[in-house]
């Protein structure tokens, strides 16, 4: 069951043709209503393995984080599902995508952190090759 609910969560985050709220754009700062993560919670401007992460504070704690890399070019998608949200089968559908392309989808549980302080997965739908994110 849990797996069937991930899978489809895949496919809602990762194909959704909504556009981004704010229209983020490919290089970093982001337009629109966008605000840095680090000036609304305790955290690194540039968080390695990640980047630079944009939301718009009204979207959280799901997203959608447009995430940017060294060069300040626009690299994945990040949404933070809480556990909670994934066991009461909470439907989240029509995010927005900060990128028109998806090369893949990462699932990352994280026990929690400033902003999202519960259980979470991460869902990082990449706009590029990760090996190619400058993010280190």
């Amino acid at each position: 069951m849990f797996k069937k609910s991930m899978i489809s969560l895949v496919l809602i985050l990762g194909f959704s043709s909504a556009a981004l709220a704010g229209n983020a754009t490919a290089t970093e700062p982001p337009k629109g209503t966008y605000k840095q993560v680090s000036t609304l919670v305790k955290l690194p401007s540039f968080l390695p393995g990640m980047g630079s992460l944009y939301v718009d504070p009204k979207t959280l704690p799901a997203g959608p984080f447009a995430a940017y890399d060294r060069d300040k070019k626009l690299v994945s998608t990040i949404y933070m599902i809480p556990m909670a949200d994934m066991k009461a089968k909470k439907k989240f559908a029509g995010l927005g995508v900060a990128g028109s392309t998806a090369h893949s989808v990462d699932f990352i549980f994280n026990a929690g952190h400033p902003g999202v302080s519960e259980p979470h997965y991460h869902v990082v739908i990449w706009h590029v090759d990760p090996k190619t994110a400058k993010l280190k």
